[in-house]
This record gives C-alpha cells, structure tokens and sequence, in this order.
C-alpha cells in the first residue's frame, strides 16, 4: 500500500502510453497532485517538453505535439477542455480525468470533438495528493468544511471527500468493510455515501477478495483536538508547523540571509534520499545527521575548523562553495535546520512545548495554570502560542470545578491578544470539548504518556519533553487486535461481518484534517508491525495555524448560528 508509487503508476503510464514529444495539461487540482509524484526532469526524459495549465488559453499552437490532458471532473476543468477542444492547440488529445465522468460528460466531449483530435478518455485514480508512501491529503481549505452547522458538511467539500477516499481505494485496488466514528455525524454520513459508492461502481471495485478485508477507518479530527495543537519535534512534523509545507515545497524566502537557490526548496521523501533517512527525527538527532555529513566533507578538506553547533555548520557551507556543489541537497537541509533552530530560539518554542507536554499528558492544575499565567505576561510569547496554551488548559480543565478558563480569557484581552484569537477557546469546548469526544483523550495516561524521551545530540538543542501520543495510537492498536468496540466504532449499516482477525490493511481518513504528527505514529506502527500496513489521509493536513483557521470557521458558525436563535426569539 504505497500511496506515492500508487499516483506515479498513473502518471508513468499516461507518459508512457503516448510515444513521441508531447505536452501535458494540468488543471488547478491536478498540478500538485503531479508535481508531488514526479519531476519536470523526469518528464523531460520521456519527450514531455511542455507543461502547462488547460485554463492558460494563451498558449501556442503547435499541432506537432501530442497533448495529454490529466484533470479533475469538475464543471471548470470540463469547460476548459470543451474550450481547448473547439480550437485545438495540438494535434491528437489523450485525455486522463482523475476519478470518475458521468456518461452525459462523455457524450458532451464526444459532441463537441468536430476536430476528431481526441485519440482515447479514461479514468485513472489519482484523486489525491500522495504526500508520504504511507500519508494522503485531499488538499482542502479547513475553512471551507462545515456546512449549516458544525456538525454537517459543506456540500462541495463533502463531494470531494467521497471521490477523494474512493479514488485512494481504486488506486490501491481495495474493497474494504467500512467502520466509523459512531459521536460523529459527518463521520458517519460519509462512511455511508462511500459505501454506497462502491456498491453503485461495483464493477471498478471488483477486487480479489483476500481472507481478511481491508478496513476502512473514518475518524473526526474533534476526538482529538490536542495533537494539532502541539509544538512538533521532528523534521518533517516542524517544518509544517513553524514554516508550512505546500503542496511538498517549503517557502524560505523571508528567511534573514538565506540564498537565492534555497528560497523555495522541495521536500519530498521519494526524491531526496537525506530527507527520506530523516524525516522522523527529532531535532537533536537530525543536528547530528546533518554533522556527520559536513564532518565527512571536512576531512577531505582537512579543515579544522571547529564545528559545534548548527551555525557553525551554516558558516562552513557558505565559506566552502565546492562543498556546495557536491552536496546541494546537504545544504538546503542545513538552512532549513539552522533555520528551524532559529525559530526555536526566538520564539521560546522550549518552554512553550514543555508546558504543552505537561497540559496534554498530566494533571497537575495549580502548577499548571501558574505557569500559563506567567506565559501570558510575557512579552516575548507568540499571540499563537498564548491562545494555544489556553486552548490546551480549557481542554484539559473544562470540566474541573473552579477552572480558571474566563480569568485566562480575560488575560488574553488585557496582554492585547485579540478578540478573533482568544474567540477560539469558546470554539475549541464547541467544536470538541469533553461532550463532542467519542474518546475522553485525558483519562487513560498509559497511551498518552509513554514515558519521557528526550532531545538529544547537537550542542546548543536543549532537551525537552516529548511525551505525547496522538489519540489515533490507541485507536489503531484496538483496531489491530480486534479489539475495538463495535458500540463506539461500528460498521456501516450496523451489520458486522464477523470479523475477529488481526486487521492487515486499514485505510484511515480523518474528517477535519490529520497531521504530521500522526503520520509519524503511522510510518513507526508500518516499520514495526510485520504483516500490518496502514495509510492515513485527512481532508488535509493541518499544522497548528491550519488548525486555528478551522476553529475560526467554527467561530463563524457559532455567532452566525447564535444571531439566527437571536432572530428566532425576537419573532
């Protein structure tokens, strides 16, 4: 169950399908799901010379060319293809739609093709950013997936959720039994819309059946709203949090001193062996990785410049251009390290983190809030990571008698955090406070503190606290073993199949976004569970800014929905 090798299949054979030069149309969807599985290099070398946009009507006319058009089944993406087809740009069109096309589409391109260009149109399951081997997004705006309420779905973003997760089981060829998150609504109703899918397009899905199904496992992000919350510690998980990856590239341009070439810089496991090595390091142990590279540059050199910490490390590769050249992707890795350590420092992300550990994994509510309240008076605390820490204790404290949730708020408006901001706490206990939990997330320490481990290795990264284990942990051991409860997580139509094996294949999709975090959690289950594969995706995947937008969307409905009772009781 590799997701990426999955999405380059499909691409590899659409380029591979259509010898001679050609060109490739993308649409606005369609773009990042390519680039993430593939690279402009590698599509030059199989005669693709042109890449562009289908909604780029400026282009040039070159009948010589080929053209492959790989696109979304939207009404845009349509309409640009009816209009590309009308006037030709190129000579024969082979055309790849991403999930499924209603048979009135067909017969519309088919209408509309009066240049007899179209050579072939067929469906290739590519329907979702492949951005782990074993971790998918559908690429959704937070903001953009509640509809009326909290509890329902915005129209458009429940449509794509449903192809999204069919698309991934086709790609996979998987037909698996269906369970969900029983507290949740829109859990439930797109566990239902997707069986009900695969029951209408049961020819696609005529899989072998194995002996044991695949399972299909829908959760909603407010079972756990703490993991997205959390200062993250290893590479791949931090970058997302304190820069933002999008799409697999990383923006560095408002980075103090750092160099033209390494203003945007991809990061992809498939296509950089380092990050691949490195991913899952906590930032101590990927300080030493990166050292143990310029340490072996540095004995070719006989340098004796002492290297001690990450800066060091900067300093060396700029004085050394040659080092540079031989290892480009070495120090792209160490300006974004040095460039994470820098943050770390400046945004007292230490302190922060180990107070966030304490809130997540332990009880202790005098400690506790003095420390927050001490956190809030200090100037040099992030607004964010304010809001954050209240958010953590308001979870973690709702339900304690005396709990100091309004004097905290009222803090965030005298320290001058703003009204917008400190409004998400009163989301947060909407959204997923103790009563929105299916799982109570504070109440079994054995899975959320798993003993304490610790940064290590690189002077000048201090040790912190790394105790926390994302709800999911428990979900899938229980899963694993046959021992999750069919009252809390049943299988669609109430009906169970009988299973009592151990689950080999689980498909997870988190409703509301899953993170790094937990993809992490995923990638070290697969790596040490012999005869278990599991991917996760989410309809995205959330950093903690993400997280605190989708809480703004809740907001939003919760005074949009309080006018309206407002309304109601002035009639």
């Amino acid at each position: 169950m590799d997701l990426v090798k999955a999405v380059q299949h499909y691409v590899d054979k659409m380029i591979n399908e259509v010898p001679g030069m050609k060109a490739l149309l993308l649409d606005t969807d369609t773009t990042p799901i390519v680039s993430l599985a593939t690279t402009q290099s590698s599509l030059l070398t199989k005669e693709c010379y042109l890449i562009d946009r289908v909604d780029n009507r400026n282009r040039e006319k070159m009948r010589h060319l080929k053209c492959i058009c790989f696109l979304r089944p939207t009404p845009e993406s349509l309409r640009y293809l009816i209009d590309e087809l009308r006037e030709p740009a190129y000579g024969d069109y082979y055309i790849y739609f991403s999930n499924t096309l209603h048979k009135s589409d067909i017969e519309r391109l088919a209408e509309i093709d009066e240049h007899e260009v179209v050579r072939e149109v067929q469906e290739y399951f590519g329907d979702y950013l492949a951005i782990n081997s074993d971790l998918y997004s559908l690429g959704m705006d937070p903001r953009d997936l509640f509809g009326e309420s909290i509890t329902s779905w915005n129209t458009d973003a429940f449509k794509q959720s449903v192809r999204g997760i069919c698309s991934v089981l086709l790609s996979l060829k998987k037909k698996p039994v269906i369970r969900f998150e029983n507290a949740s609504p829109m859990a439930m109703q797109l566990a239902q819309e997707v069986q009900k899918n695969i029951q209408r397009e049961g020819q696609l899905f005529d899989f072998r059946r194995p002996d044991t199904p695949p399972v299909l496992l829908i959760l909603d992000r407010r079972n756990d709203p703490v993991t997205p919350l959390l200062t993250q510690w290893t590479y791949q998980a931090m970058v997302h949090d304190l820069i933002g990856i999008h799409h697999g590239r990383v923006d560095l341009s408002n980075v103090p001193d750092v160099r033209n070439e390494l203003k945007e810089i991809v990061l992809s496991a498939d296509q950089d062996p380092f990050f691949k090595k490195s991913m899952y390091l906590n930032l101590g142990d990927l300080g030493a990785t990166i050292k143990q590279y310029v340490d072996e540059y540095q004995s070719k050199t006989k340098s004796n410049m002492n290297i001690e910490s990450i800066a060091d490390m900067k300093r060396f590769v700029e004085e050394y251009p040659e080092f540079r050249k031989l290892s480009g992707n070495v120090s792209k890795h160490v300006a974004l390290v040095s460039e994470l350590s820098r943050r770390v420092a400046q945004e007292h992300l230490l302190e922060i983190s180990e107070l966030e550990q304490g809130l997540a994994c332990n009880e202790n509510h005098n400690n506790d809030l003095s420390k927050i309240q001490k956190m809030l008076e200090d100037h040099n605390i992030s607004d964010d990571a304010k809001v954050r820490l209240v958010l953590l204790y308001a979870l973690r404290y709702e339900r304690t008698p005396n709990n100091a949730i309004k004097s905290l708020l009222n803090m965030l408006d005298h320290v001058g955090v703003s009204e917008k901001k400190s409004a998400l706490v009163a989301s947060i206990l909407m959204y997923a406070g103790f009563g929105q939990r299916q799982d109570d997330l504070f109440s079994n320490q054995t899975f959320l503190s798993r003993g304490r481990n610790v940064l290590k290795g690189l002077k000048g990264v201090e040790n912190v606290y790394t105790q926390h284990t994302p709800q999911l942990g428990e979900t899938l051991d229980m899963l694993i073993n046959a021992r999750l409860k069919e009252s809390s997580y049943p299988f669609v139509g109430g009906q169970s199949p009988g299973i009592r094996e151990r689950a080999q294949d689980i498909i997870v999709f988190i409703v509301g976004g899953a993170t790094f975090e937990e993809a992490r959690y995923v990638a070290q289950l697969n790596a040490g569970t012999p005869g278990v594969r599991v991917v996760l995706g989410g309809t995205t995947v959330h950093n903690s800014t993400s997280f605190m937008q989708q809480l703004d969307a809740v907001t939003q409905k919760g005074m949009s929905l309080s006018s309206a009772a407002r309304r109601l009781g002035h009639q």
